[in-house]
């Protein structure tokens, strides 16, 4: 394949150059306009250009490069910077999503993956979201997601652009920000060690989280690139709920430090969703894709990572 991937320079993006740089294919990698492609590694061999979602000729650009099929990660993906700026979340995720999808209309592609999120379910029953359950954004970050989901498929409707939707639940791994919760607990955790304090502050530990390896869900992508089916969505899951109390005391287990947790309303997210865990059920049918790492080699390497 040829591949063209927005949003590479990310977090996400690292492991996706990466399984498919090993699988062989063809690579033009996209990075935020006034950065740099990065010297990962698994950057070597990517073709680069710069790509401003909220720039339409930058767009152009980036739309009329060769390729065969596109991934498009580009985003903002913080939850706190879309809450602190609604209007940037939609001009980023939304009308960004629409002025790619309509450039990348006007050349033949097999397929375009657009990557939305699991946070479209909102608030809901404790059991695994489907894609038949309905979108009820309760978030700035997941409300654009879910305008950038309309205005893709709403290309494809209107001009045959075959783009396929990946609604990942949350996902983590070596050399993720602290903007995030598993490497926020560990980044506190480790403070908390290095001065010997043994209270740390958290946000509320009663949500239920999905929590994926992304190192599997890039595998999902990859897959769905293959053997999706163009105008369906679907879950990139494990079924299995976790909750952020249990999370923050592997991570401290992990660490090395028997740290106990201290709420701080100002770490609290207002109208934050309760359980969220997804059904992959339709992407497993469609692609045999199951996550093969477990949450324990996760958070390991995470922690790893943040001590190097």
């Amino acid at each position: 394949m040829n591949v063209l991937v927005t949003g590479a320079d990310g977090f996400v993006g690292r492991f996706l150059l990466g399984r498919l740089r090993e699988a062989g294919h063809a690579v033009t990698a996209c990075y935020r306009v006034g950065g740099a492609p990065p010297s990962w590694p698994e950057a070597d061999g990517c073709a680069w250009l710069p790509l401003e979602l909220a720039d339409g000729q930058s767009v152009a650009n980036v739309a009329a490069a060769e390729a065969t099929h596109v991934i498009h990660l580009a985003g903002l993906a913080s939850g706190a910077v879309a809450r602190r700026d609604p209007g940037l979340a939609w001009e980023v995720n939304a009308a960004g999503t629409a002025r790619l999808m309509e450039g990348l209309s006007h050349r033949p592609r097999k397929a375009v993956l657009m990557v939305s999120t699991g946070e479209l379910y909102g608030p809901g029953a404790a059991r695994p979201r489907s894609e038949r359950d309905p979108v009820q954004p309760v978030s700035p970050y997941a409300s654009s997601k879910a305008g950038a989901e309309l205005a893709a498929l709403e290309t494809m409707r209107r001009t045959g652009l075959p783009v396929i939707v990946a609604r990942p639940f949350p996902h983590t791994g070596p050399g993720q920000t602290p903007l995030f919760v598993a490497p926020a607990f560990a980044a506190r955790l480790a403070e908390a060690k290095r001065t010997g304090r043994m209270e740390v502050s958290t946000g509320a530990l009663d949500p239920v989280r999905d929590m994926l390896d992304v190192r599997d869900v890039v595998a999902a992508y990859v897959l769905l690139l293959e053997r999706g089916t163009a105008g369906e969505t679907y879950n990139v899951a494990s079924g299995i709920g976790l909750g952020l109390r249990d999370l923050f005391d592997r991570l401290a287990a992990l660490v090395g430090v028997p740290a106990v947790p201290r709420p701080d309303a100002a770490l609290a997210r207002a109208a934050d969703i309760p359980h969220l865990v997804g059904d992959a059920g339709k992407l497993r049918e469609a692609t045999g894709w199951a996550p093969v790492i477990p949450i324990h080699q996760t958070l390991q390497d995470l922690v790893d990572a943040q001590a190097h």
